[in-house]
Formats: C-alpha cells, structure tokens, sequence
C-alpha cells in the first residue's frame, strides 16, 4: 500500500484572467507527483462535498446558506478576496471534503496528504484571506463528533497565523492549536492559539527549524493527540509575494520530514494539508508544495 492522497478534478475553477490567488496549482500538482512517480493512480482517493451539517459543526447556519446560495453581501465577499461562482461552492466544499478524507484515511494508514486544504482564515459567520469554510476545523470537529478521536493537535506552518482556526477552538480542550507565522503579516489582528510563535522578517532555513525542533517534541508529547492535523504552507519560502520570511525549497523539505516523521516516530496519524503558497514562478510554486507530498510518501515507505 502506497501513501494515500486527496484529489478531485472539482478542486480547480475558473477565476477571473490576473486573479492573485493561483487555482489551477491543484491540478498541475496532482499531475506532477503523478508525472514524477510519487503517486499512482490507485493512490488517489477522491472526496465528496461534505453535507451542510458538517459545515454547520463549525459555521453558522447562516452563513454556510448564504455562501453556498450566493447571497453573501459585496463586502463579506471582499473579504474572503474569491468572486462568488457556483463552481467556486463546489471547489470550496469538494476541498473541505478531501480534508476530512485525508483525517480518515491518515487515522488508517498512519499517514495520509490532501493536495488542497488549509483554509486556516475562516471563521465561524464570515471568510477571510481566500478562506471559505475552514477545512482544519470542520474535520476536527466531525472526527470528534464521530467518536473517531479524542483529541486533535493541529501544527500551522503557513506564514500567515491560522486566526480562524485559533478563534473556533480557544475554548475547546480537545483541539491544541499551534501556530509558527511571521508576525509581520496578515491577519494584523491575530487570535490566541494554544501555542503561538511569531517570527521575525526574513528568517532562514536554519533558524526556522531550530525553533521548530525546539517546541515539537515536547508538544506532542505534552498533547498526546490521537491525530495530528498539519498545515504545510509553502508561502514560507523566501520568493513567495506574500510571504517575509526566507525559506528555501530544501528548508521547506526539511521542515516536512521534521514534521511528519516526528510524528510517525511517536505514533501520531498524521494528515497533511497543503496551505498557501504565492510565487509568481507557478511551476516552482507547485514543486514547492510537493514537497510535502515527496516526504510523506518517503516516510511512509520507511515506516
């Protein structure tokens, strides 16, 4: 058995021609780590839209509506920053799905990889930050609703601070929340996590991960999770457009065979999702995310 993935073709959707946020990146990166021989074709499992009672674990039942009918008034739509299609509900919602699927299939297999996922900015009544509905915490949610788990510890490595995320589970015990982010950077208004760790501008591999390694172990330990929910942004490297910090893709790999295989060392399932990432170089964009998928599948191998 090979490293189970998430993908469905419905995770792309047209946007408008120039639009910043790069959404044929799912696609191509599918067909990359296909082309590459990272993944085979039975490797993929594909998810389906979640019902509106999963969304509703985490969303107010007016906004879920009003979102998924297109009602949504022209500043909150603004402020998730995506114009509003019904493809783009279906995308949203399908990607939603491959999250709670790769939290299922990692609870089986030990580890599992969404090729979407990490919508970390929405909250409960509005999104945010190109986030609609939050992945991370709908599947945490529906896991513990499920009886599937007890406790979930979700690691955020994007550069953005995980502000939806944090704000959902600040009183929910079962959920550890920890969020490594440059703190010079959006959101401006950040939410208390469990763990936050804010990093200076321009930060190097080196560095990044000393401070990694510094609090991971002992945080594992300290949550013992039945499962871990991992956010593996890649707009940490030093050339992506809305990042500040200094990464470079070996960093990057580095900081997924830290995450994953201390993890799998202390026999954590892991289930990864694949954050933001904004270069302007698309096709060192999708190599950049992955490289999650590259260590993961390695790990898996060797475990």
């Amino acid at each position: 058995m090979n490293l189970p993935i998430a993908y469905h073709p419905d995770y792309v959707t047209p946007l408008p021609p120039g639009h910043r946020f790069p959404m044929p990146k799912f696609q191509y990166l599918c067909e990359l780590l296909l082309k590459d021989g990272i993944v085979q074709p039975e490797q993929i499992h594909a998810p389906s839209p979640p019902p509106k009672e999963w969304l509703e674990l985490v969303h107010t039942r007016k906004y879920v509506q009003a979102y998924c009918e297109g009602t949504l008034d022209s500043k909150a739509q603004r402020r998730i920053g995506l114009p509003w299609s019904p493809g783009l509900v279906t995308r949203t919602c399908t990607a939603v799905g491959g999250t709670i699927l790769a939290a299922k299939l990692a609870l089986e297999y030990g580890i599992a990889c969404n090729t979407a996922g990490g919508t970390h900015h929405a909250f409960p009544s509005y999104g945010s930050g190109f986030c609609i509905f939050n992945d991370l915490a709908i599947a945490s949610r529906l896991l513990l609703q499920l009886q599937l788990v007890k406790k979930i510890f979700i690691i955020d490595l994007d550069v953005h601070q995980g502000d939806g995320t944090a704000f959902i589970f600040q009183n929910d015990p079962r959920v550890f929340t920890f969020s490594m982010h440059c703190e010079a950077n959006f959101p401006s208004k950040k939410q208390p996590s469990d763990l936050d760790i804010p990093l200076p501008v321009g930060l190097d591999d080196d560095g990044y991960l000393q401070i990694l390694a510094k609090h991971l172990p002992h945080l594992l330990a300290e949550v013992k999770p039945d499962l871990v929910l991992y956010d593996a942004g890649v707009d940490t490297h030093v050339s992506d457009r809305l990042g500040k910090l200094c990464l470079t893709d070996t960093g990057i790999y580095r900081r997924e065979m830290m995450v994953i295989s201390t993890c799998i060392a202390a026999r954590y399932p892991i289930a990864c999702v694949i954050g933001g990432g904004y270069s302007n170089d698309f096709p060192a964009l999708v190599y950049r995310h992955s490289l999650l998928h590259r260590a993961a599948s390695q790990i898996y191998q060797n475990c």
